[in-house]
This record gives structure tokens, sequence and C-alpha cells, in this order.
């Protein structure tokens, strides 16, 4: 779509292509976590996300209509990355670690979509697009509360190992 940018509007239809890109990425990752995972309440959390991620999805969809922008998707090179690290891990770790590593890369994921949508918001905020901003806010709480959540997992497997 773009290959070069001028203006802070074309940054941030590229970035908003990204995240839903992102988004894509992470409903995929995290089916392949929920299988990994050997905790039933683990599964359950990742289920549960799985259903938020869908509607963050719908959200992102929602902003491109608002702001008259085409779906396209960007490749996020980073949550590719983070499947990739994530699935070689699982598969290089003990049947009694794989809920730790599926925490951790569940957690990398989270970290990385905070991001994205501070930034995302960042922008909405100084173009002036007060909408968009309550949407690309309520997919930054959703992904900081289960970041907590994740965090208290990771204590809770790390205290059993």
């Amino acid at each position: 779509m773009f290959e070069h940018f001028d203006t802070p509007q074309e940054l941030f239809e590229y970035r908003l292509g990204s995240a839903l890109s992102m988004e894509d990425d992470s409903l995929q990752m995290l089916g392949e976590l929920e299988s990994a995972a050997r905790s039933p309440e683990l599964k359950e959390m990742f289920r549960h996300h799985a259903g938020e991620t869908r509607q963050q999805i719908e959200n992102l969809h929602t902003v491109c209509a608002e702001l008259g922008l085409s779906t396209d998707r960007e490749p996020s090179q980073t949550t590719k990355g983070i499947a990739k690290e994530s699935s070689s891990l699982l598969r290089k770790s003990a049947d009694g670690l794989l809920d730790s590593v599926a925490v951790a890369a569940a957690l990398g994921t989270e970290h990385y979509e905070i991001a994205t949508y501070e930034a995302l918001i960042a922008a909405a905020e100084g173009m002036g697009h007060p909408m968009v901003v309550n949407l690309l806010r309520a997919n930054l709480d959703q992904e900081k509360h289960t970041s907590e959540e994740l965090v208290a997992k990771a204590k809770q497997f790390a205290a059993a190992a």
C-alpha cells in the first residue's frame, strides 16, 4: 500500500492496517497457545481473550469505516516474529513448562499490542478523531487487563516450579 510516508495520516493508515494484521496474528496464536496449554484455567483465559480479540478486530473495522479507509492489512512483522519464537519454544520445552512458555509468548504479544494502541491513540488524538480514540482505547484497556492477568499467571507458574 505505502512505500514511503509523507504525512502523519499516511503513517497512521499504515499502522492501522498493521494493527489489523497484528490482531489477526494474535487470534491465530491464541488458538495455538490454547492447544499447547496444559492448565484448564489457562486454556479458558486464551479462549476468553480470543473473543476479545475478535471484538478488537471489529473495533478496528469500525475505525476504518469512520475514517473512510479500506481495511487492507499491512503485515505485522513483530507479531509474526513473536509467534514464530513461541512455536519454537513450545517445541523445545518439556510438558511441565508449556504453560509458562505459553504465558510468556502471550505476554510478549500483549506488550506489543499495548504499544501499538498507545501510538495509534496519540495520533488519533492529535488528528482530532474522538470516536476513533474511544474505540482504540477500548482495545487498549482490554490488552492491559489481559497483560495483568498474564503477569499473575506467570508468577503463579514460577512459584509452582
